[in-house]
């Protein structure tokens, strides 16, 4: 009986193949972008997935500015920030986050789904959001996926 077909191959920094992907954004639906885009950032689609390793990919994500909220949640939603001091505490809308700076919101919905550890700033790190059409990682020659043909 072979016993080395049996070990378990973990990926490291090393043996990660990472790649360079785009996303358009353009009517996503801004959570089921957020859980999509986190579990791309995280590896999840790959076979070699180790959860205590970077082995995700590099997403682009253009046309921040067309993506879209169901129901009321424009304005019924409120994001909550509190500066520590009594009376600190600040009510946004995901309208306000959005006229202000279109990939704050689309970032934001990403790093809450992302792990709160040293490895979660890390594939954070991995994401760019731009509002429009045009990004400044061309050089990598990243290549376009349709997040509906992924589950």
């Amino acid at each position: 009986m072979d016993t080395l077909s049996y070990k378990t191959i973990s990926a490291n920094k090393a043996t990660a193949k990472k790649e360079w992907v785009v996303v358009d954004a353009t009517d996503a639906v801004l959570g089921r972008l957020g859980s999509k885009v986190a579990k791309l950032l995280r590896g999840k689609y790959k076979p070699n997935y180790t959860p205590h390793v970077d082995c995700g990919d590099n997403v682009i994500i253009i046309n921040a500015d067309k993506v879209r909220l169901t129901g009321n949640k424009w304005n019924d939603r409120q994001f909550f920030y509190h500066s520590g001091y009594p009376g600190g505490q600040t009510r946004i809308s995901p309208a306000d986050v959005f006229a202000k700076s279109p990939e704050k919101l689309v970032e934001r919905t990403i790093k809450g789904m992302l792990p709160k550890t040293k490895l979660g700033r890390q594939l954070f790190r991995n994401l760019f959001v731009y509002a429009g059409a045009e990004h400044k990682q061309e050089a990598q020659q990243p290549k376009v996926i349709d997040l509906n043909s992924i589950k």
